[in-house]
């Protein structure tokens, strides 16, 4: 599909897929503005659905935003433009995360591998449920390692003690989380209820069962108050799990590996890959520092769980329009 135009069913397009992407227990934490003269949509931040406990520093959030850039550009190029990103456009304008312009070019110039994960964006979603233990191939590990570096990131794949060390922090970091009156409070905040009139935050249904064996430390969102589950199921023995790391840790490294996770999901789901994010670690500065490694000097940012299984429940988005300039301090 091809436009020049950036007309109403091209910002539909754009503004679906930006809202598709994944986000820190789906708070959606973004703004798009839409600026005719320069041809470029306007990314924002959106402060009013923070997380204090689990994300004080915004780090998260950025890494949020950065997947919404990045299915911009998808879209952007499955549409028939070179989408030209700049972070951090403006030092005086902190909420201002990035800029997509759209520039014409012509359709055999856009970025090839893009036309796969278009498909792809509207199809991926979180998968909590068991994996089946079948290991994902090689060259299929290799293409989202690539994806994460195009992107300025690196993905590690340990091997299965790697991947040990890798989840026994992340339990600690959930037990730790468990036993934190604040930090169960903000994040049972975010669950909804069946037919729940919001746009935002994860469905009870959603949430997916818990390891029977206990190896899986998968989010628990309710704490110790009763709610329904879904029985207790036995997770895949032998789990994947990728680490996701950028070399230094500023604002622009998380927009970066934002961008870099969700190139590595949508390539994971066009290979029938699920996926899902175990986050709990990076909450807690001396087990995100640990989960690099010892003697190592990076900056993880995210790890993702990957493997063949059922697909995720999908979660509700908010929908968006972008507000046009010169208005950019406005609400979507």
């Amino acid at each position: 599909m091809q436009t020049r135009e950036i007309d109403a069913t091209a910002v539909r397009a754009l503004m679906s897929a930006a809202v598709a992407a994944p986000s820190i227990h789906n708070t959606q934490p973004w703004r798009f503005g839409l600026d005719p003269d320069s041809r470029s949509i306007e990314v924002r931040s959106d402060r009013r659905r923070p997380l204090p406990m689990a994300d004080p520093d915004l780090r998260a959030q950025h890494l949020s935003v950065g997947a919404a850039v990045f299915n911009l550009r998808v879209t952007a190029a499955h549409l028939g433009w070179n989408p030209v990103v700049r972070l951090l456009p403006a030092p005086d304008d902190p909420d201002l995360l990035a800029t997509v312009q759209l520039t014409a070019v012509p359709a055999a110039d856009g970025p090839p591998s893009f036309r796969d994960l278009y498909e792809a964006v509207e199809r991926r979603h979180t998968s909590r449920m068991p994996f089946t233990g079948r290991p994902v191939p090689d060259p299929v590990v290799t293409e989202m390692i690539s994806s994460a570096r195009v992107e300025g990131a690196h993905l590690d794949v340990p091997d299965i003690l790697g991947t040990r060390r890798l989840l026994r922090l992340t339990q600690a970091a959930e037990a730790r989380n468990a036993s934190h009156p604040a930090r169960t409070a903000e994040a049972r905040t975010w669950i909804t209820l069946p037919r729940a009139d919001t746009s935002y935050g994860i469905p009870l249904t959603a949430l997916g069962p818990r390891d029977a064996s206990g190896r899986m430390p998968m989010r628990g969102f309710t704490g110790s108050l009763p709610a329904p589950h879904l029985p207790a199921l036995r997770f895949e023995r032998h789990a994947q799990v990728a680490l996701l790391w950028t070399l230094r840790d500023r604002r622009e490294d998380w927009l970066r590996a934002g961008q870099a996770l969700e190139h590595v999901l949508l390539t994971a789901t066009v290979h029938g890959v699920r996926t899902s994010m175990l986050h709990q670690a990076m909450e807690w500065p001396d087990l995100r520092a640990a989960t690099g490694g010892p003697g190592r000097r990076c900056c993880p940012q995210l790890l993702i769980r990957f493997g063949y299984g059922p697909d995720g429940h999908r979660t509700p988005r908010a929908s968006a329009y972008p507000v046009t300039r010169p208005a950019p301090g406005c609400d979507r």
